[in-house]
C-alpha cells in the first residue's frame, strides 16, 4: 500500500513518505480515530509536503502563510487519494489528517524515516529543512496487514546536531516564549510584545529558528528547498502593507493562513512595524 499511496502523493509533487504501525504513534486525540473507525491495529502512511517558495523580496510574514491557507490543500489532496483507496481497497476505511491530527505528527514523522525533531520542535528533513507541512493517511487494521514495520525514506539524513543556532536567535530562546504565537495575539498586547513585533518586522508569525538552522542553508546550497508544487508558488503576498491588506475582498482574506485572527490583529502588528521605522511618528532606531 505504501508504494501506492506515494505513486499518488508523487503526481502531486509529494516524494517524501513513510509508513509505521499506529500502535508505534502516540495517539493524543483518540476520538478521531473512533469517529472514522478506525482502532489500535491501523497503519499510518504519513508525509511531508514542501511548502516554501521563492519570492524575490524578504516576506514579513512567515513563509508559511505567504501563498493561500495550506489547509484548503490539503482538502483537495484528500479529496482525491482517498476516493482513489477506497476504490482500490474497497471495505476498507482511510481517514486523512493534518494539524488536528489523532497522533503526534512530527514523532510519527521522524519514526517513519522523514527526517528529525530539531531543537526548536520542528520535523528538519533533508531536501527541504524544516519548510514543510505534515499530513498523514491513517487505514484500519486489515488494510495494513503485510505492511513492514516501517519503511523509512532512504533519501533523509537530516540529523539535528543540538548546534543550539535556533535557541540563541530566538526572540524567546526557545524558553516557553513564541514571536509567532504573539503575532497571532488578539487584543490589547504588553509592552514587552509590542516591542518584540515592532523590533523583528514579523506581521504574522515567525521563520527566525527556521533560518538560521544549518540545515535550512545546506538545503539552500543544494538548491533543494524549495517546493515544485504549484498551489505553493501562486497568489504569494509576501510582504503585508496596510493597504494590501484593506483592499483584499473577504473572500481574499478568508484564502489565507491569517484569516482565523481577523485584519484587525494583521493591522495592529503592521502599525507596530510602522511606527518603529526611523523618520515614523515616534519611530526610533531601536525598540
Amino acid at each position: 500500500m505504501l508504494g501506492y499511496i506515494r505513486e499518488i502523493l508523487s503526481e502531486h509533487n509529494i516524494t517524501l513518505c513513510g509508513s509505521l504501525p499506529l500502535s508505534s504513534c502516540r495517539v493524543i486525540r483518540p476520538y478521531l480515530l473512533e469517529k472514522h473507525g478506525i482502532g489500535p491495529g491501523g497503519r499510518v502512511f504519513v508525509f511531508a509536503v514542501p511548502y516554501l517558495a521563492p519570492t524575490g523580496a524578504k516576506p514579513n510574514i512567515s513563509a508559511y502563510a505567504v501563498p493561500e491557507d495550506y489547509h484548503r490543500f490539503f482538502t483537495g489532496l484528500f479529496d482525491d487519494i482517498l476516493p482513489r483507496l477506497r476504490e482500490k481497497f474497497p471495505g476498507h476505511r482511510f481517514a486523512g489528517f493534518t494539524d488536528h491530527s489523532p497522533i503526534d505528527e512530527r514523532a510519527a514523522a521522524a519514526a517513519a524515516g522523514l527526517g528529525c525533531v530539531g531543537r526548536h520542535g520542528l520535523l528538519i528533513t533533508g531536501p527541504y529543512s524544516s519548510y514543510v507541512f505534515l499530513g498523514e493517511i491513517i487505514a484500519d487494521p486489515d488494510t495494513a496487514v503485510g505492511e513492514d514495520a516501517v519503511i523509512p525514506d532512504v533519501r533523509n539524513s537530516a540529523l539535528c546536531e543540538n548546534c543550539n543556532l535556533c535557541a540563541a536567535a530566538c526572540p524567546y530562546g526557545l524558553s516557553g516564549g513564541c514571536l509567532s504565537a504573539v503575532t497571532q495575539k488578539k487584543g490589547e498586547l504588553s509592552e514587552d510584545e509590542r516591542n518584540m513585533i515592532a523590533k523583528y518586522g514579523f506581521a504574522w508569525g515567525c521563520d527566525i529558528c527556521q533560518e538560521v538552522c544549518p540545515h535550512t542553508g545546506a538545503a539552500r546550497s543544494r538548491g533543494s528547498i524549495y517546493t515544485s508544487i504549484p498551489y505553493f508558488l501562486r497568489a504569494l503576498t509576501p510582504r503585508l502593507t496596510r493597504e494590501l491588506v484593506l483592499s483584499m475582498s473577504d473572500e481574499e482574506f478568508s484564502k489565507r493562513a491569517y484569516s482565523w485572527r481577523g485584519r484587525e490583529t494583521i493591522l495592529r502588528n503592521l502599525e507596530l512595524i510602522e511606527k518603529s521605522k526611523p523618520g515614523t511618528a515616534g519611530g526610533t532606531e531601536k525598540v
